[in-house]
């Protein structure tokens, strides 16, 4: 089963997980759905990145292809020439864990190699090579649920009973890590939030995150600004940052231990008055479990 305190040893940085960590998104991509552009350029995204530690980012997630519905594929080189210098910077500069987030085994041997100590991959080691690379990596990975690829996970998103589903695959994966010589104690796992499912999908898998829980990994939770926010609030991408913060919410009171998000300072707001709740409910259990103090009769 699942330990109530469990950490991930990335690289130098022991990421204890005994509360809610958030994980900062830096796109360095000109096409991601909510910040496409916003940090194109590799100084952008350094200060950016910078920012999101100073706000209280545990750690940080570089990606250099956008994962959008109907996104355009990057090459190799692409890739690399937009992520390997902001990692390489900001493992000079930040003592927080660096995550790269990518399918491409060529891309994660030189992440890491550049100073990246987490791989974050949307198609959970499927590609060719890729689990033989992170085995070989020795870093922690994270195994995300996607039905089909983001040029086609929107056309038809239908499950019979998306829970079982989503957890059958991740239970796959998890036991493809393990076979391919990744231990459990380095991986976690993603239900894939808006990743080839419709609102009735991602609510069902906030509602029920300790379904995912049960499988003994840690779990990421990516809800910040996705489509399921709009069509809960009705709010257009750049005002979605409530709503958001309000889904990583339910998120960690559902078990989810790293949130990946866009607005740090928020998030981390939001999780500190849940830490504060259940403080006191804590505190407050152990008094009344206490026994009360019997006086002697008075002669």
């Amino acid at each position: 089963m699942f330990d109530t305190t469990p950490s991930l040893q990335c690289g130098k940085y022991t990421l204890n997980l005994d509360a809610p960590r958030i994980m900062a998104i830096i796109n360095v991509t000109p096409d991601s759905f909510s910040d496409g552009g916003h940090l194109a350029s590799v100084q952008q995204a350094i200060d950016f990145a910078l920012r999101a530690v100073e706000q209280g980012a545990h750690m940080l997630d570089v990606g250099g292809e956008s994962t959008r519905p109907n996104a355009r594929p990057v090459s190799i080189d692409e890739e690399l020439s937009r992520v390997i210098p902001v990692i390489e910077a900001l493992a000079a500069r930040v003592e927080v864990p660096i995550s790269i987030d990518t399918s491409k085994p060529q891309v994660m041997r030189a992440a890491v190699a550049a100073g990246a100590n987490f791989i974050n991959d949307v198609f959970a080691l499927r590609n060719d090579g890729a689990l033989d690379a992170a085995a070989e990596l020795g870093v922690p990975v994270c195994l995300m649920h996607m039905l089909g690829s983001p040029q086609t996970m929107q056309q038809d998103a239908h499950y019979d009973d998306v829970l079982v589903q989503v957890r059958q695959f991740l239970t796959e994966r998890i036991f493809a890590c393990e076979m391919s010589g990744i231990p459990k104690k380095n991986i976690v796992i993603d239900p894939g939030f808006g990743f080839g499912k419709q609102l009735e999908h991602n609510l069902a898998l906030l509602a029920n995150l300790e379904y995912f829980i049960q499988l003994g990994v840690p779990v990421l939770a990516g809800v910040s600004r996705k489509s399921m926010i709009g069509h809960i609030t009705g709010r257009a991408l750049e005002q979605r940052v409530v709503g958001s913060a309000a889904a990583a919410l339910i998120a960690a009171q559902n078990g989810a231990r790293i949130i990946r998000v866009h607005d740090v300072a928020e998030t981390k707001d939001a999780l500190a008055v849940l830490a504060a709740v259940q403080g006191a409910a804590r505190k407050d259990h152990s008094l009344k479990a206490k026994p009360s103090i019997q006086w002697p009769d008075e002669d």
